[in-house]
């Protein structure tokens, strides 16, 4: 058993990180208990592609490491601390780098915190805020910095959170749905003419092409996707996410329970994907539909559970049922390439997790800024128990094979 203690819940936005200097120093105080263990402690981290500088880190005042870059985007660095550094109570962490200049590592923020345990320091550590942190100095937040210690546990998985049913967004959306998705009469039918609607609605464009996040908001994604012009008049990024958040309102516009799935072939893979589940009241399981290439799992006839799709391998793409959207999608090359080399052999299917809100247009400031232009950092991701050992220690969410497949909770519908 273990715990995980943090003070932010990985809400990032890769577009406003903190900047490290020999001048331009952070530290994060931490609440601990008691503990006779080796922890870790990991950070989220981007190393300039020229820098050869390491990133320096100390623990209450003693030096830990030099940590040497690893990988020139966003990655999660993982490193082991001699319980004798770390004391019951207060536990501040510093780091900083030997360039002069904003050109070496950045840290991982969140903001929108009116009373961070995060500060930074100009002046080498000499003095201190709370507050005008950032890059542009501009606002408040909480630093991407964890720490896992042997004793206690994490808590429980909260169950998934639906929308209201009366939301006039709710009804707002019904009324834009296919008429396929409303008057069809089976579950496969209803999901099949919304993804088929989605991935026909939009070129994906990811974050090497677009620079702008688009919000969770599938009537929002409706209006600036497919013309390709969103806030300040930028392209929005909308990718597979988006697809999926998307599905996941709609499906729930026609009174079917769906929930977002993140799928991912390492914790700093780079190979991930974001599909939805929606239960099927019938058949009594969750089965996995992926809207940005029009996909269904499908084997002997029956839709597949996120489970049947990891045993199935690198030969899931014998079960791949595709529909009228793939075709469109299939357009362009980077879709081609990834349906080809990637969802067809199961690369990404290696790690499930269950984004446990749903309520996504009645309460949008809780979904990421950022999911998918970032490593995944956010701490609502619910993982399966099996990988807080395969490397995924950084999360404090972690179900049982029976609590993925649960039939859903409180559902209003």
């Amino acid at each position: 058993m273990s715990r995980l203690f943090h003070t932010e819940e990985g809400l990032v936005s890769p577009s406003l990180g903190e900047e490290l200097t020999c001048y331009r120093r952070v530290r994060k105080h931490l609440h601990l208990p008691a503990t006779k263990e080796t922890a870790q402690v990991y950070l989220l981290a981007r190393a300039y592609p020229e820098t050869d500088s390491p990133l320096h880190l100390t623990l209450n005042d003693i030096d830990v490491t030099a940590i040497e870059p690893i990988r020139r985007s966003y990655h999660w660095y993982c490193i082991d601390v001699d319980a004798k550094v770390l004391r019951p109570g207060s536990n501040t962490l510093e780091l900083w780098t030997d360039s002069a200049a904003m050109d070496a590592w950045s840290l991982a923020l969140e903001s929108g915190h009116g009373d961070p345990r995060s500060e930074v320091s100009d002046d080498e550590g000499a003095t201190w805020r709370h507050h005008h942190m950032g890059y542009l100095n501009s606002v408040r937040a909480e630093y991407v910095i964890r720490i896992r210690i042997a004793e206690g546990e994490d808590p429980p998985p909260p169950p998934v959170v639906w929308e209201d049913p009366a939301s006039p967004r709710l009804a707002s959306l019904r009324q834009q749905l296919p008429a396929e998705a409303i008057t069809s009469g089976s579950v496969r039918q209803k999901v099949r003419a919304l993804s088929s609607w989605l991935a026909s609605s939009w070129e994906h464009t990811g974050s090497g092409r677009a620079e702008q996040y688009a919000p969770w908001d599938a009537q929002t994604l409706l209006a600036w996707a497919p013309r390709q012009q969103g806030h300040n008049g930028k392209r929005p990024i909308a990718m597979c996410v988006h697809y999926a958040a998307a599905l996941v309102s709609a499906a729930q516009a026609v009174g079917l329970p769906a929930r977002c799935a993140v799928t991912t072939e390492s914790c700093n893979g780079s190979q991930g994907h974001f599909i939805a589940e929606v239960w099927d009241a019938e058949n009594a399981q969750w089965f996995a539909v992926d809207p940005n290439s029009d996909a269904l799992f499908v084997r002997d006839g029956h839709l597949m559970s996120m489970t049947q799709i990891q045993q199935a391998g690198a030969a899931i793409g014998e079960h791949i049922e595709w529909g009228p959207g793939t075709e469109f999608q299939r357009t362009f090359p980077h879709i081609v390439e990834f349906c080809d080399e990637n969802l067809t052999k199961g690369v990404c299917f290696g790690h499930r997790s269950v984004w446990y809100r749903a309520d996504l247009l009645t309460r949008p400031w809780l979904s990421p800024p950022g999911h998918g232009s970032i490593t995944y950092c956010e701490t609502g991701l619910v993982w399966e128990t099996r990988d807080l050992e395969r490397g995924f220690g950084m999360f404090p969410a972690f179900g049982t094979p029976d609590w993925f497949d649960a039939p859903p909770v409180d559902f209003p519908g």
